[in-house]
């Protein structure tokens, strides 16, 4: 591939421009309750070109090499376009040239493991799940997607890096008493197949939730002190503050990038935030982003100041900082875009009983459900929660949604847990779909954050 690719480069010229080759072959087996609805597997590959000249940069995809020529024509067109009129004159930071193929680390690699093993795995959570009490139905998922990515530019960078995730997420609806309730338990990495073997407790836990979530009350709207668990402080810190650490999504808003000024305070001394895709076995795992950049651990916020944000190429250059491999595209029909990896908030000093007891009166949300960014404000959901009488975890509630701006919010963070954990399951929707970008942190205390409810 190494060689193929090179002779197509040789073909393009331009200032700057490179290639990804890349083969995707995506499994998926899924129930509705008992019933199988789907199971098989998609083969799709292809390239992306891009090609810098003149000061404009742009891209093309295509399938095989009987449509380079095509495709060359046709970048080549775009960036000299984008490049006449001077507004959009890009210069890249190119890092030094590197050649690498890295292998996976994976414990049973589900490439090897059948499709009947993956069915009859998925199938025996199911049939517990649907087992439970007051459980009507189910949606069980098992997804694999592979991507071989093989990269080169005209700089003298090769780099080969399959990218490899499995996961299993069981979404679960019950009723009782006149009442429907749903949550998910989701299972999944980067470091292969035995990840998802004997997972049971973690799916019969979700869905005696989900049963006794039928008894809970809604909560009642107003504002409490907060306690996140692990994956909720995930959601709240990749919504609230991970996207405007995204160079490209600021670099156009210039009250956000102003607000966003290096070594700025914008959050309390409690609070460090990285982002770090080379964490082994989170599922956002990768050595190398789609620009064959190696990627790298970057420390956002320390202590409350504003110490890094995420690049691509083209914003390292443009904000003038350092390279830190965070261009990612969602697969071979798109150029990269500036993701996060794997973003989390570093432990602290306390443990969760001490946040609790911190929170006085107040409220102890579980477990995300969505999350969405409007400016500098968020709001993202909560599967299940408990009140807080007296720095105990009491009453079980239901429905609830998190709001608040993110400059006040992060001020308003008060105590950070000893412990820590990182999701099993990716996504984000920026432009493109990432079903790879891992979030998580320990528990956390935030005082006075606005609950909608009843």
């Amino acid at each position: 591939m190494k060689r193929l690719l090179g002779n197509y480069l040789e073909r393009v010229g331009g200032d700057y421009s490179d290639m990804r080759f890349e083969r995707m072959e995506r499994t998926r087996v899924e129930y509705r309750g008992r019933e199988l609805l789907e199971s098989g597997s998609s083969v799709t590959q292809g390239f992306v070109l891009r090609i810098l000249e003149k000061g404009g940069f742009a891209s093309a995809c295509f399938n095989d090499g009987s449509e380079l020529d095509a495709a060359i024509r046709k970048a080549k067109e775009c960036a000299q376009s984008m490049g006449s009129g001077g507004e959009m004159n890009t210069r890249l930071l190119v890092p030094p040239p590197v050649e690498d193929e890295i292998e996976p680390t994976i414990k049973g690699d589900p490439r090897a493991v059948s499709l009947e093993e993956k069915m009859a795995l998925l199938s025996s959570y199911n049939r517990l799940v649907m087992a439970s009490r007051d459980m009507i139905t189910t949606l069980a998922v098992y997804e694999e997607v592979t991507r071989e990515r093989h990269f080169i530019n005209s700089a003298g960078t090769y780099v080969a890096e399959p990218l490899v995730t499995a996961s299993i997420s069981i979404r679960m609806i019950a009723a009782g008493n006149g009442v429907l309730q749903n949550g998910r338990a989701v299972v999944g990495g980067s470091d292969g197949f035995e990840r998802l073997l004997g997972r049971e407790d973690v799916f019969l836990r979700k869905a005696e939730i989900v049963s006794r979530l039928l008894q809970a009350r809604p909560v009642e709207a107003g504002t409490y002190n907060v306690v996140l668990n692990p994956e909720m402080t995930g959601v709240f810190i990749h919504e609230a503050f991970g996207h405007f650490s995204e160079a490209d999504l600021i670099e156009h808003n210039p009250s956000l990038r102003e607000k966003m000024n290096m070594d700025r305070r914008l959050g309390c001394e409690l609070l460090t935030v990285c982002d770090d895709p080379t964490m082994p076995a989170q599922i956002g795992h990768y050595s190398y982003d789609d620009e064959g950049v190696a990627g790298r651990r970057v420390v956002l916020m320390q202590k409350g100041i504003l110490r890094g944000r995420l690049h691509s190429m083209r914003t390292a250059r443009s904000y003038g900082e350092s390279l830190n491999g965070h261009a990612i595209a969602e697969d071979f029909r798109y150029p990269p875009i500036v993701r996060m990896g794997c973003i989390y908030v570093t432990p602290g000093d306390n443990e969760p009983s001490e946040l609790l007891d911190g929170a006085g009166d107040g409220l102890y949300v579980l477990d995300a459900k969505g999350g969405q960014t409007s400016g500098e404000n968020f709001t993202f959901g909560a599967q299940y929660g408990y009140l807080i009488r007296n720095g105990k975890s009491g009453a079980m509630v239901r429905d609830i949604n998190l709001m608040g701006n993110l400059f006040e919010t992060l001020f308003a963070v008060k105590g950070v847990g000893r412990d820590t954990a990182i999701s099993e399951m990716g996504g984000c929707g920026k432009g493109q779909m990432n079903i790879r970008s891992a979030m998580g942190g320990p528990h956390i205390l935030i005082k006075a954050v606005r609950v909608g409810g009843c």
